[in-house]
């Protein structure tokens, strides 16, 4: 890493969050001039803390004997991954947000991330409807922030015959994913929680835990 790397990496502000017995320095980014993020990217969390978290949150889970594991791409793969081994499963499924050849024909559901922006389709391949139809469901991801991947991803997992038992993740973020999930809130499992940053005097930023 050249020396200006490492000094904007220095100067970056962080917040310590806890997921599980573990602990973590986040970045904070900026979304706009009123939000700014504590940022977990899972693919740079390294094997160990992910093992660990995925055994921590599969523990959780397990008591809804669950048959198989889902997740959305691309940050939910270490998660699905973890958890899926230690639940001793030995196959996951994976909703797709980008058009892939053999998604042509997916079942498709609407869905809109606060790091994506735009609408997206989830998409679930047809071929492995087998591996979720009439089966105990489990959906896990990095984060629950607003809600709408996750109620997106039960949506999509129902229509395609799963009884989603459990939706598991890392951390939470606020509480707005609650009045977005409805009726599902209660199917809910997380590590930990982070709130948002909105700006505050002197141009320090303030926790906010509602959003």
């Amino acid at each position: 890493m050249s020396t200006a790397a490492q000094s904007r990496d220095e100067l970056r502000p962080t917040y310590r969050a806890r997921v599980g017995t573990q602990e973590l320095d986040l970045p904070l980014v900026p979304l706009g001039q009123d939000l700014t993020i504590a940022l977990l990217i899972t693919v740079d969390l390294g094997l160990s803390f992910t093992a660990q978290a995925g055994r921590e949150l599969a523990a959780m889970i397990q008591p809804k004997r669950v048959d198989i594991v889902a997740t959305a791409a691309t940050m939910g793969l270490p998660v699905v991954i973890e958890v899926t081994r230690a639940l001793g499963l030995d196959d996951y499924v994976v909703l797709h947000k980008t058009p892939k050849i053999h998604l042509e024909d997916a079942l498709t559901e609407p869905v809109q991330s606060i790091t994506t922006g735009p609408v997206q389709q989830l998409r679930f391949d047809r071929a492995r409807l087998h591996h979720v139809a009439g089966k105990r469901v489990a959906f896990v991801d990095d984060v629950i922030s607003t809600g709408s991947s996750a109620a997106a991803a039960v949506r999509l997992l129902r229509q395609a015959g799963g009884d989603v038992v459990a939706v598991g993740a890392l951390v939470t973020e606020t509480v707005a994913w609650r009045t977005t999930l409805g009726d599902d809130v209660g199917l809910v499992c997380s590590l930990g929680e982070v709130p948002v940053f909105r700006p505050g005097p002197g141009g320090s930023l303030v926790e906010d835990w509602v959003g």
